[in-house]
């Protein structure tokens, strides 16, 4: 029998758009745990979408797959460190082996840790990069040949607007996150004669859970309200809606673009 917090959620999905070409779809999601992954989890599983993602908190995962349980089907979870690339390209081929070709791919996981330029070694450097850009190119190239195969498929890129607003206090995190945009116009170019498109999802602020128990100060929700046009918090299932429409058929000729969602800040 499913919950009420369950009942609550698929009554608040029915308000929205519902994508057919997502039924059944194998749609993989990483850093799916917590935070914005975990919406683009429940909101492909509420379209009826065969979701795998991963992460590498175990306990918030696998407490997210048994929630999401009486889905259409189950979301598929396992733990994996991303900037492992060998435990990555295994785990993708676990998700073929038990779901089937991936036809949509949302790189979601990043750490925008705070840090001063000071502080930054070599290593820092390349654990920043390995966490926010490099573990989507490797994805991509994992799932590229379902997609081809295909003759279509998804692939988000999360990016973010700190680099377009110049944010301060983590030059890896800005660094990294300009990148991901760079790499979805190259892999645009690449796979779209295979009809495999590639996008960005840019966000602004988004309030999860960890960003108002770390982050969040007064100072920052006078930010908010000065750089958005709209007076609102922008909240995780905000930008789940918008990758639901960018993985749908619906999307089918809009490739190499940056979406951004943000309130109107950037």
């Amino acid at each position: 029998m499913s919950s009420p917090a369950n009942a609550v959620a698929r009554h608040a999905h029915e308000n929205f758009a519902r994508y057919p070409s997502l039924a059944d779809r194998v749609v993989l999601i990483t850093g799916g745990a917590t935070g914005i992954g975990a919406s683009f989890v429940e909101h492909f599983a509420a379209q009826g979408a065969r979701v795998a993602f991963f992460d590498i908190d175990a306990t918030a995962g696998e407490a997210l797959a048994d929630e999401l349980g009486d889905s259409r089907h189950k979301p598929l979870f396992a733990r994996v460190d991303l900037t492992d690339i060998a435990a990555l390209r295994a785990a993708i081929a676990d998700v073929k082996a038990a779901l089937g070709p991936i036809e949509a791919l949302v790189n979601n996981a990043a750490n925008d840790k705070r840090h001063t330029l000071a502080e930054v070694t070599p290593e820092f450097f390349d654990a920043g990069i390995a966490v926010n850009v490099r573990h989507q190119l490797f994805a991509a190239q994992a799932v590229a040949e379902d997609m081809k195969a295909a003759g279509r498929g998804s692939i988000i890129n999360l990016g973010s607007i700190s680099w377009m607003l110049k944010n301060a206090d983590y030059p890896v995190y800005v660094m990294s996150k300009s990148a991901v945009q760079g790499l979805t116009r190259g892999l645009a170019k690449d796979l779209g004669q295979y009809g495999i498109r590639v996008n960005s999802l840019v966000p602004g602020w988004v309030m999860t859970d960890k960003q108002r128990r770390l982050w969040l100060t007064d100072e920052g929700r006078e930010a908010i309200k000065r750089g958005q046009c709209i007076d609102a918090e922008l909240l995780p299932e905000d930008l789940a809606r918008m990758a639901l429409f960018l993985a749908a058929d619906d999307s089918r000729m809009i490739t190499s673009q940056d979406i951004v969602v943000d309130g109107g800040w950037a």
